[in-house]
């Protein structure tokens, strides 16, 4: 990935490069070269706080175990109390608002969540988790808590930030923005790499903007196939691109599956309607629940929602997401305490799989500690390629010609057999993703307008020089 032109205006004189090949494909090189430049430039701020906020969130699991130690864990006991008798306790500690939620205790040092919805001062979406010791039934805490994987007060923090700056639904474009683009800069990046003759690729024995270039390149090739992943799972679930796959999915019959929450269900996604208003106590109650659903299966780490009115059936679903991923469910009819509805994750559709995996991944879930500093890694290494991408952009410059761009017309020079599937596959790319095609409708208007205000100054030129390439 190289986010500034690969020229070579360094302070030792370079050997002259041979002429460029006369293929149909060497004239691409050029107008990569001015699109890198230009999205690298303007979309690496985007991509800068993406990184630094990724770097935090995929620290924050562990500083959050650090954090709330005393409301996560409990001393080992004996045998663990009922679950109705842990959640009696956490009602009588905080009797405000309905339980949309219950997760047992998953080990045997944890402790049991209850989660209240409608709770004042609790954040819309958010629900209060009340911890409490499984074997003795005393209430070690409370706390505001957002999301599946159950992000405590510091992690929903970092979260947001690193989501939509805590800026709401319009916050969010800046995420969806920098994930359209870190693919497409990356690929770009890519091609310029591996279209650079090899002995200008090398880092050791170079000086000056070489060896920035050198390390932006070397860095930039091991990261590419991770910025990779990062962009196209952080489409799955942002605003405008995110919606295109969803529609895609479904229209192909690969949409996530959900276990019915009504008395007979057909897995037709009534699972998040039974949190809104639930009563743990209805039927016959969270402890023959959980047994009902045991039977089938269900270990550990469980949530237990309760029925959302007199028509629904409690819902158990496994909400493990680590490997190996547990995402069994079953509904539990609460009149008689027998399951009416099973759904396997085994079962999903691929798609529904893979993108279950892919956001697990990208969040620092799936493997724990270890995607975590994966992540880790990643988000230093594009902070590292923006950085020298920056540094490139200065050094090209020489006095007044700071920053310069490559020179215009580039594309003029590309095959028409190639420049319009090229520009075609652009169109449709852009519809699906609207951050990535409008910013660089935008780019290409600007592009135009400063192009003929120098062309009517008389300062207009095209093409690259071979020696800058």
């Amino acid at each position: 990935m190289t986010t500034a032109p690969s020229t070579t205006t360094d302070e030792a004189p370079q050997p002259a490069a041979p002429a460029p090949s006369k293929g149909n494909w060497a004239p691409l090189r050029p107008l990569i070269l001015r699109l890198h430049f230009y999205a690298g430039v303007l979309v690496a701020p985007f991509l800068l706080v993406a990184a630094v906020t990724g770097l935090l969130y995929a620290g924050s699991f562990q500083a959050e175990k650090l954090v709330y130690d005393h409301e996560m864990t409990v001393p080992v006991g004996g045998d663990k109390l009922p679950i109705s008798e842990q959640v009696a306790a956490a009602r009588k500690a905080h009797p405000e608002g309905t339980i949309s939620a219950v997760r047992p205790s998953p080990e045997a040092d944890a402790t049991t969540r209850v989660m209240l919805s409608g709770v004042p001062g609790v954040g819309e979406g958010h629900t209060l988790a009340v911890f409490v010791d499984p074997y003795t039934a005393k209430v070690r805490g409370s706390l505001e808590q957002y999301g599946s994987t159950g992000a405590l007060p510091l992690r929903t923090w970092i979260d947001e930030f690193h989501r939509d700056l805590h800026l709401g639904e319009t916050g969010r474009l800046y995420s969806e923005l920098a994930a359209s683009w870190l693919g497409i800069i990356s690929a770009g990046g890519l091609v310029l790499w591996f279209s650079r003759r090899r002995a200008l690729r090398k880092v050791r024995g170079t000086k000056g903007r070489r060896r920035t270039l050198g390390l932006h390149g070397s860095v930039g090739l091991w990261a590419a196939a991770g910025f990779f992943f990062l962009s196209a799972t952080g489409l799955t679930w942002s605003a405008y691109a995110g919606a295109h796959i969803d529609e895609l999915r479904t229209s192909l019959g690969q949409a996530t599956p959900s276990v019915s929450a009504g008395a007979g269900g057909d897995h037709g996604g009534h699972d998040s309607a039974a949190g809104q208003a639930g009563d743990a106590a209805h039927g016959v109650g969270l402890d023959k629940v959980l047994a009902a659903a045991r039977s089938e299966g269900l270990g550990d780490p469980v949530e237990i929602v309760p029925p959302a009115d007199a028509k629904s059936a409690y819902v158990v679903k496994q909400v493990q997401r680590s490997w190996p991923t547990k995402q069994d469910a079953v509904a539990v009819d609460p009149a008689e305490g027998q399951v009416v509805d099973v759904l396997r994750f085994a079962d999903y559709p691929v798609l529904a799989k893979l993108t279950r995996w892919g956001i697990d991944l990208h969040t620092g879930v799936l493997f724990g500690l270890a995607s975590q500093i994966a992540l880790m890694l990643l988000a230093l290494s594009l902070i590292l390629l923006i950085v020298w991408g920056y540094r490139m952009w200065w050094q090209r410059g020489r006095g007044s010609a700071f920053g310069r761009p490559v020179p215009r017309g580039a594309w003029q020079q590309v095959p028409p057999q190639i420049l319009v599937p090229l520009l075609a596959g652009i169109a449709v790319l852009g519809y699906f993703l609207p951050l990535f095609g409008i910013p660089l409708v935008v780019f290409l208007a600007v592009d135009i307008l400063l192009g003929e205000i120098a062309y009517r100054r008389g300062r207009r030129s095209y093409g690259t020089p071979a020696g800058e390439r």
